[in-house]
This record gives structure tokens, sequence and C-alpha cells, in this order.
């Protein structure tokens, strides 16, 4: 698999920077939270570093589908109806709408986790059709390990997540291999939308010794719901992205998700210039960043060791 870091390509903005035409970007989310705001925020900004200038050359459009699947589909037929250079879709759902509304106009996905399961690619390093883009794949491994590292007497791990979301679905598979690995079990705890979240957490209370929240767009929605759970239960609860520590999970270790757009805006440039998708391969984000929430950390009733917190990138206290 092809791993770029997130470092922007200043000769590929520079070259794209002299192009006078007119570029048309149409960019969408299945949901607003920070982590997906700032993708977006990243591309538009990346594209503008390499001189398309919003209201200028760059007629940048942005729509959000709250959550709703029906909504994103209906979203991505608007889009093709309006006929822009490039639809950029943010998260899995999105990038399926996407997929499935176009075959002929080029569509560069951010954030999605696995886009060869979601059937948006035929493979990472060949896509093969008017689809590619950049991989939001998390660490998993090393967050069980941090889990365990954090909550040494824990036996299982609680997993929350939307089993609708196909990235998630994946990202479970990858959490049990990875907790097996180190001798936890895991406990699931779906909730199919927002307003279900609190309960499939506080389904966890006494059957689970940690909580996860992947990187779930209809669970990170919800987040301030789960951190309540942990709070009022003195259940450690730990994200796949660092976003949802600074919102009240107790640590993560990721990337930035505001560089993720900006490297999707590369992967945009190069579209914009005349590349074709279908061999374009996707690229996976990388990150080691640690971010650690110590308020989060004593209101769950937890003390996190001396060696998490000297190694950390960011600590919210």
């Amino acid at each position: 698999m092809l791993r770029i870091p997130l470092i922007a390509a200043a000769s590929v903005m520079l070259a794209t920077a002299a192009s006078a035409q007119t570029a048309k970007v149409s960019v969408t989310a299945i949901v607003e939270h920070p982590a997906l705001d700032a993708v977006r925020d990243g591309v538009r900004d990346g594209l503008e570093e390499a001189g398309y200038t919003t209201g200028d050359n760059l007629d940048f459009t942005y729509e959000s589908a709250q959550g709703n699947p029906a909504t994103a589909a209906q979203i991505a037929r608007e889009f093709v109806g309006n006929a822009p250079d490039v639809i950029v879709p943010i998260s899995t759902p999105s990038a399926q709408a996407a997929a499935a509304a176009t075959r002929d106009i080029p569509v560069v996905f951010s954030a999605v986790t696995d886009p060869e399961t979601a059937g948006l690619v035929e493979t990472i390093e060949e896509p093969g059709g008017n689809v590619t883009g950049v991989s939001d794949l998390t660490p998993i491994a090393d967050h069980v390990a941090l889990m365990k590292e954090i909550v040494p007497e824990a036996e299982n791990l609680g997993f929350v997540y939307n089993p609708g979301e196909a990235n998630s679905v994946a990202l479970l598979t990858l959490f049990r291999e990875a907790a097996e690995e180190q001798g936890l079990g895991v406990v699931e705890a779906p909730a199919n939308k927002s307003a279900e979240v609190q309960a499939a957490a506080r389904s966890l209370v006494g059957k689970a010794d940690a909580m996860y929240v992947p990187t779930d767009n209809t669970i990170v929605s919800a987040l301030e719901s789960l951190v309540a759970v942990a709070e009022e239960n003195d259940l450690p609860l730990f994200s796949g992205d660092t976003d949802s520590v600074e919102r009240g999970a107790l640590a993560s270790v990721g990337f930035n998700y505001y560089e993720l757009g900006k490297v999707t805006a590369e992967v945009v440039l190069r579209v914009l210039e005349g590349e074709d998708p279908a061999s374009i391969p996707v690229t996976f984000a990388t990150g080691t960043d640690l971010f650690v929430n110590l308020k989060a950390a004593e209101a769950m009733g937890v003390s996190v060791p001396q060696e998490v917190t000297d190694r950390a990138a960011k600590i919210i206290e």
C-alpha cells in the first residue's frame, strides 16, 4: 500500500497556480463534525495556496448530508447536474454516493477508511475508474496498545460504532485482530443513528473496562454523549482521531485532519491538471501524534502513566 506523508507538495501547487481557468470543485460530507470540517477547510486552503482563489478562479461549493445517506445521494446527483470539474466527497457514505452518481466526473474522496472494501476503487495502486483519493485508515494496533498501557487491568474493550458505515465495519475487524493479539476481548455497542449513541455507550457499563470510538461519523458527531457516560461510570473513553481528544476523549494516536484535507487538495490539483483518476494511486495519511486529555482522565477515574505524557505531542489539562 502506498503511504505518503502529510507534507504539502509545493512543486505540484506552484505548477497549478499558473492556471487561469476557473476550477469548479464541489465538496460534500456525510455530517458536520470537527474532523470532517477540518478536511473541508484543508481542501479549500490547499487549492488557494496553489493559486485558486474562491470567488476569482475557484468555484468552491460545500454541502453536508446532515448524517442522512439519502441526502448524501441527493447531493451527489445535484453535484453531477452542476457538472463540476471535480467532486470531493468526505467520508465513506458520501464517497459511495458520489461514485454511484457518476462514471464520468472525477471523484477525489477524503477520509475514507477502506476504499477497496467500500467498492470505490479496483485496487489501491490502480483505482481503475473515475475515483481516487485519500484514506484516513487509523493505526488501530497503536490505539489498542495505548488503551492497554493506560488501563493495564483491562480485559474487555467496548467498540461503539454504526454497523451501517462500511468504514466502521472494516475498523471493527482490525480492532478485534489487534485486541486478540494483546489478549483482550471486544464488546460491540452498535448505534445506527446519533440518537442511539448514548444508549449504546451505556450498554457497555459493567461489560467493558474501556470504551473506544473509531472514526465513525455517526458516533463522532454525538461524542459528547459518550463522554458523559464515560465520566459518570469511570469508563475510560479512547478515540480513533485526535480531534475527539480535544472534545473530551482520554487519548488517541493519529494525524491532523486539516493536513489530510491539504493532501486531498494535492490530488484534486493533479486531476485539474489533466491526470486520470484511474491511474492515481490512493494515498494513505500518516501521523503518530499522541494527544492526551488529563482533565478527561481525571473525570473518568484514570491515572495516565508518566511515560505516556512524556511522549505526548499535545496535553489538554
